[in-house]
């Protein structure tokens, strides 16, 4: 329980009717997307970095950790308020502040849904690249503490690659910027830093974005296979080829028929893949390309090619891939998303012994994937209702991400570590490479008030015997 004194206090911040600490409402923001619960011990609204500030010094000095949240929609626990710490809800921090056209960029407030973005800036022939498959839930801010990628960050990069500059409330209530318009800034690069620290050094609270152009041309296919390893083998031979597609994105039969049966996409039931491919640029040039890319397809037993004719097919085969994950809700009450990456060669055997750890644990997987930069997202399916279930599939997905590290990859492709995956950072790091992760949390949060327990194993200094 939060002491009544603390919660007048921030209430003089913001307004008494945007604190929440009857249980009844604090219930809504106990859980993100992943499995576990816990409840805040209170919930405060926010709408301006002054606010913002003023909270976060309230409960610096009661000492009291804090989290901040924006649309909920984490995967790995990255926004629970474990030890009833209070979350900050960022979600009212939604406006545009500014369209920078001449130097191609916008700053923007971290509750913006990223899909609201690129509308924002399409009347201008602009677009935001990063576009993870959750664009109409998930908000900027989540995107940069997650350092969020998309079916197009095979071309053009994930969050970090589009993040020019940051304002941050630092864990005492300071306000101060990283980064900024000028590029090659001199200096630490404090807001590469920032962008994928999970909220956890810090409280994003206005975000310089770099824009870019819409492409003259897009051309979108879909191509259909028997295998999973003639479909990943595609997949290499586009990338060894020199050729650089907008998108290879890659679904299983499992995902296939959830889509058909949901919404109807368009996807072949029969089919064991599909990869949509899709290329953007140039007009000139676009014909060659894509030709090449078909012949590709050939020679890897490609089944059927379909090349969208119309803005409304193109749009059908995105609907399919970025409703995937909803559609695969439909066929168990529960799903994990085990989230990792390994090197696009390894993507055949991977695939494989996914499946086997399925079978091995009786739990059923889907499997949806940025094929193009070897992210795995192979959604296992489970009754979180049953106590069994819940222990079998953490153990499941655990395994899965060994099984990415083993392969040259690791632990996490874009929907960071969190709860879920804080001791699986142990798969890629040593004691001596966490330790170095720890202080620089230290420096940023010396009282380790922000977002605690999230990324970092627990208290990895003090499990390998203190400092060095």
């Amino acid at each position: 329980m939060i002491a009544a004194r603390v919660l007048e206090d921030l209430a003089a911040v913001v307004g008494a009717h945007n604190v929440l600490s009857r249980r009844a409402d604090l219930q809504t923001y106990e859980y993100d997307a992943y499995l576990e619960k816990a409840l805040p011990g209170a919930v405060v609204f926010v709408d301006s970095t002054e606010q913002v500030s003023g909270v976060v010094r309230v409960l610096h000095r009661e000492r009291i950790p804090f989290v901040p949240r924006g649309c909920g929609t984490n995967l790995s626990g990255g926004v629970l308020a474990r030890g009833g710490g209070v979350v900050i809800e960022m979600a009212r921090m939604n406006r545009v502040l500014e369209i920078d056209l001449p130097n191609r960029r916008m700053l923007v407030e971290p509750g913006v849904y990223n899909l609201d973005l690129s509308t924002a800036l399409q009347p201008y022939g602009y677009y935001y690249a990063p576009d993870p498959a959750s664009q109409k839930a998930c908000s900027i801010g989540g995107n940069v503490g997650e350092n969020a990628g998309g079916p197009h960050c095979f071309k053009y990069g994930v969050t970090s690659n589009h993040v020019l500059g940051l304002e941050v409330v630092l864990p005492d209530g300071e306000a101060v910027w990283f980064g900024g318009g000028g590029l090659d800034q001199p200096g630490f690069d404090l807001t590469g830093l920032l962008v994928g620290s999970e909220g956890t050094l810090g409280i994003v609270t206005k975000i310089l974005l770099r824009i870019l152009r819409l492409p003259e041309a897009v051309k979108t296919m879909l191509a259909v296979y028997d295998t999973i390893d003639d479909a990943s083998n595609t997949v290499s031979a586009i990338v060894a080829a020199g050729m650089v597609p907008a998108t290879l994105e890659m679904m299983d039969n499992a995902v296939i028929q959830a889509v058909e049966d949901s919404m109807a996409a368009g996807f072949p039931r029969d089919a064991a893949a599909v990869l949509i491919l899709e290329l953007d640029g140039l007009r000139e040039g676009m014909e060659e390309q894509a030709e090449r890319m078909i012949e590709l397809c050939r020679a890897n037993n490609v089944r059927e090619l379909r090349v969208a004719q119309t803005e409304e097919e193109r749009a059908a085969l995105w609907k399919g891939r970025k409703g995937a994950f909803g559609a695969v809700s439909r066929l168990a009450p529960s799903y994990l998303v085990a989230d990792g990456t390994v090197p696009r060669t390894r993507l055949p055997e991977t695939i494989r012994r996914v499946g086997e750890i399925s079978r091995r644990y009786g739990l059923p997987v889907a499997n949806v994937f940025h094929a193009g930069d070897g992210n795995l997202h192979p959604l296992i399916l489970f009754d979180s209702r049953k106590a069994e279930d819940r222990e079998r599939v953490v153990a499941a997905g655990m395994e899965m991400l060994q099984l990415c590290a083993d392969m040259g990859g690791t632990v996490s492709g874009e929907h960071g570590i969190g709860l879920e995956k804080a001791e699986a950072m142990r798969m890629v790091f040593d004691d001596g490479d966490l330790r170095a992760q720890e202080w620089v949390k230290e420096c940023f949060d010396p009282e380790d008030l922000c977002n605690p327990g999230k990324v970092l194993p627990d208290r990895v200094s003090r499990l390998s015997g203190g400092r060095v």
